[in-house]
């Protein structure tokens, strides 16, 4: 390899560095000068994570040579702030917005950003999307991006720290925003330790096949860097994982043959970055013997198909089922019955941060040996368990201390690298780092279930809905993952938030040869709400009652009862969402009379979609706890086992916390998701975390402010002041000093430690679906202006108003990024996105809304609370995508007079469907 001597000043210094002139700069930054800050996220121009300036213009560090660098200037993300090392003005604007919610893209966009205002101190806002345009982002949706960058002008003040007991409902400041914004925010590839070795997993390039390994030792000896090579044979304890504790069906390696493309069959490991980098595998020695695939649903269950799994007959791994009410007598005096079959693909969740991390071997207190890992995940203590189940050790001898995590959406729920990982350190006894580079991580990683849907609605002449028959074979893939789960939601979620005394809903996860389908963002629900929408839509239609009244005359209510014979006596805030919808419909309804009578080949649609989401498991067991402990000093500690992926977990459980002690926000430090130090938080998924984590952390917040209290002696309405060494209690004109240095101190050196546990009530369901799947329920509707070009069949999505029924907003302003990120993908499943195996497997091949593709976007909270929430809260990550979709296709119906019954709805799809159209008029 060639080397050169470079110099370059960065960030106001000048640097030297000897490297392969063609090296990328982005490694330069990273590896050689290390500023982790400039992130990865594709290595090939596509995402813009690693967007730095080079002599004042932003450029990809990843396709920029070293040698392109040679005397020029480069600013990172570490070089923004003012000499003082205070954020920037526009660091500042991203923190007051709200900007940055995972944090991984948020480099690229700062830098983005910069170049504008060095360029134009008040840029407009197509300035801002078009110098935006090169960075993507998977959880912001963009809005707040670029309202960051039109307000930095403005040098409005930062957001003050609320006072205490005034924490709840505070548009607080993301309090681990500054790390993601200067960029010493350490994600799983922005460190490991000294001498670590790193691993490469072989994998499979077909989707069924048997094969054969060669002669490992002597390619390993073959083969510079290689210190060893893992295979089934050297899992210590079981070669198996998966979610569910009886259906660990998917290897850590494969052996002897591998059900999908992409599927692991070895590790690699070598000596070193520089080797992991150079390491090729495309001599490893392996026999593939290719058979038949069962690609899809329809070939998985067509007869005779070769059965993937022993223990599932027809290669169904199970089904849901939900029944209530006559549905036959339903359909048989209904006035008006409307049906449909539909579609949608495999949905790749495109996290901006490719799964990377480290393990190393560490000695316990007693002398066991133990395994810390140190990766990006979204549920520590089931990697705990996962890895402890692989080694064959007691999980007490697993830790997992998460790294910061640039996106999940339920990706990250599965188990990707901590296997391999476990596997070769518990073997070689060093520490092991991994990364995927892009292609790998969507070629092995879970996706979105495909599903193919049929339902049919019947309703009287009133528009009173009567019944609703549903069935809905889901794509699982080659392992069951997260298939069970999608299986018995979707029945429970099928009729919508409606009241429909009659109900037939059943679901299939099926297995194929696809990859695994997980957990993303809805387990299934988007999928269903596609289909009745789309038939309440219709139904309407065929009555002639508007879309909106129609759904609002038929909404549930509280006390209503619910298909699985719950009622849900709170929090139903379907209606008021509809009722505050019912100005901007009108409106979207006159643009779109108004478009019609101008002619021409552009129509504007409007269309509206509902939805209703359960917090949390469904009908089993969901705990949470959480623990707030006190210091000698008087300052506070929440340990919280929330793993924070972007939505804000870290901010409201120290919001929930503080103001149920009773004080300032800010006096409160947290150590997040350590299995070591924190009590299990369960999973960030099923928007669980705030209303099961923020209960429990309102809980503990309640639990040490009574001891303090039974200190004081004094009643609930008491003031506290936490001082230095010591808590005053206020109470009925009387102050009492607790002292705090002279108190035994636990292992964590707490004084002090508040314990909240909460587990949302439940009832298992029975043979037909009856029981309590959830204890609450969150509620949405969202509208869409759409224009749809009758000639080319490409759609823009132009303006969404969404109302969600949230139960409290703990924080406004990181609920509604929630609501423009689920937008966002929304918006994807609907129009653009679709994952196919060996041709999408990039950032420009499959293809994510861009800050250019976001409609403008108004958020309205609805707080219809929630009694068992934290000071009435509920969740909202899952919820703010469901309906998106459904008003995007219905408002394209309304533009067209189309039906889009397979999505994404790309332009060759709409044109064929308006040709079609054209031809039966004809």
């Amino acid at each position: 390899m060639t080397t050169a001597t470079i110099t370059l000043t960065v960030n106001g210094a000048e640097r030297c560095v000897t490297v392969d002139p063609a090296r990328r700069l982005s490694r330069v930054l990273r590896d050689d000068l290390g500023l982790t800050g400039t992130k990865v996220g594709c290595d090939a121009g596509d995402c813009g994570a690693c967007t730095v300036l080079l002599d004042g213009a932003q450029v990809c560090a990843c396709l920029t040579p070293a040698a392109q660098a040679a005397g020029s200037t480069v600013v990172t993300v570490e070089g923004l702030a003012e000499p003082d090392g205070r954020l920037s003005a526009l660091q500042r604007a991203f923190q007051r917005h709200g900007a940055a919610q995972c944090g991984i893209c948020t480099p690229g966009m700062l830098m983005a950003a910069a170049d504008l205002l060095g360029r134009t101190a008040r840029p407009t806002r197509d300035q801002a999307m078009d110098a935006l345009g090169g960075v993507l982002c998977r959880c912001t949706g963009y809005q707040k991006i670029v309202e960051a960058v039109l307000d930095v002008g403005s040098n409005a003040p930062d957001p003050a720290m609320p006072a205490a007991g005034t924490a709840v409902g505070a548009r607080v400041a993301r309090l681990d925003g500054a790390g993601k914004l200067d960029g010493s925010e350490l994600y799983g590839d922005d460190q490991c330790p000294a001498g670590a070795l790193w691993l490469k997993v072989v994998r499979s390039p077909h989707a069924l096949a048997d094969f054969a390994l060669g002669d490992l030792d002597a390619w390993a000896a073959a083969t510079p860097g290689v210190v060893s090579v893992l295979t089934a044979a050297d899992v210590p304890g079981h070669n198996s994982f998966g979610i569910y504790p009886t259906l660990k069906d998917q290897p850590v390696f494969a052996e002897r043959f591998v059900r999908y493309r992409g599927e692991s069959v070895a590790a690699v490991v070598v000596d070193g970055r520089a080797a992991f980098e150079a390491l090729d595998l495309s001599g490893f020695p392996i026999e593939w013997s290719p058979r038949a695939a069962l690609v899809g649903i329809e070939a998985a269950q067509a007869e005779g198909a070769v059965q993937l799994h022993e223990a599932s007959p027809g290669n169904v791994l199970i089904r849901g089922r939900v029944a209530s009410g006559d549905v036959d007598a339903a359909f048989a005096r209904a006035d008006a019955v409307v049906e449909g079959s539909f579609e949608t693909p495999f949905v790749e969740h495109a996290y901006i941060e490719p799964e990377a991390g480290w393990a190393r071997p560490v000695e316990g207190p007693d002398g066991s040996r133990r395994i810390e890992l140190r990766v990006t995940t979204q549920t520590p203590y089931m990697d705990r368990d996962e890895v402890a189940h692989v080694l064959g050790i007691a999980p007490d001898r697993v830790r997992i201390v998460p790294s910061a995590v640039g996106g999940g959406f339920g990706g990250k729920l599965d188990q990707s690298l901590q296997l391999p990982l476990a596997v070769a350190v518990w073997k070689l006894g060093r520490p092991v780092a991994a990364l995927w580079n892009r292609p790998e991580s969507l070629a092995s990683s879970t996706k979105r279930h495909p599903a193919r849907m049929r339902a049919a609605l019947a309703a009287d002449r009133s528009g009173k809905i009567l019944g609703y028959r549903f069935h809905g074979d889901f794509d699982t893939g080659a392992y069951a993952s997260w298939g069970p789960t999608v299986a018995g939601r979707v029945p429970v979620h099928a009729p919508g938030p409606y009241r429909v005394p009659a109900v037939l809903a059943t679901s299939a996860a099926v297995y194929t040869d696809g990859p695994p389908a997980g957990a993303f963002r809805g387990f299934g629900v988007p999928q269903a709400a596609i289909a009745g929408e789309a038939l309440l839509d219709r139904m309407a239609d065929r009555l002639g009652i508007d879309r909106l009244e129609f759904r609002l005359a038929n909404a549930l209510r509280a006390g209503d009862p619910t298909a699985t014979g719950q009622r849900i006596e709170a929090s139903v805030g379907l209606a008021a969402c509809l009722e505050a919808l019912r100005p901007h419909w009108r409106d979207y309804l006159a643009l779109c009379e108004a478009a019609e009578a101008r002619g021409g080949s552009m129509r504007l649609g409007a269309g509206i979609g509902c939805m209703w989401y359960g917090c949390g498991n469904t009908s089993m067991s969901n705990p949470s706890i959480m623990r707030l402990g006190l210091k000698p000093d008087g300052s506070l500690v929440l340990y919280n086992g929330a793993v924070d992926i972007g939505q804000g977990s870290y901010t409201i459980m120290a919001q929930i916390a503080a103001d149920a002690l009773g004080a300032p926000l800010d006096r409160i430090a947290q150590v997040c998701g350590d299995t070591d130090r924190t009590a299990d938080a369960g999973k960030t998924s099923a928007s669980r975390q705030t209303f099961v984590s923020g209960k429990a952390s309102e809980l503990a917040g309640l639990d040490l402010r009574a001891q303090l209290l039974r200190l004081a002696n004094a009643g609930d309405d008491a003031e506290l002041s936490f001082e230095d060494g010591r808590v005053l209690v206020r109470h009925d004109g009387r102050t009492r000093a607790i002292e705090l240095a002279g108190m035994p101190a636990d292992a964590e050196g707490d004084v002090l430690v508040g314990s909240g546990t909460f587990d949302p009530p439940t009832e298992p369901l029975d043979a037909d679906g009856q029981g309590t799947p959830y204890a609450t329920y969150a509620f949405a509707a969202q509208i869409a202006l759409v224009a749809v070009d009758l000639e080319l069949g490409t759609t823009r999505v132009l303006k969404m108003v969404a109302a969600h029924d949230v139960g409290r907003a703990v924080n406004p302003t990181l609920v509604e990024g929630q609501i423009h990120g689920g937008i966002a993908q929304g918006l994807g499943l609907a129009l653009m996105e679709e994952y196919l195996p060996g041709r999408t497997e990039n950032l420009h091949d499959y293809l994510i809304p861009t800050v250019g593709d976001m409609p403008e976007i108004t958020c309205i909270l609805v707080e219809d609370a929630e009694p068992l929430g934290p000071y009435g809260a509920k969740g909202i990550g899952e919820p703010a995508l469901v309906p998106t979709a459904p008003a995007v296709l219905g408002a394209i119906r309304h533009a067209t007079g189309i039906d889009i019954t397979r999505v994404p709805a790309l332009p060759h799809r709409v044109r064929a469907a308006l040709r079609a159209r054209q031809r039966a008029a004809e």
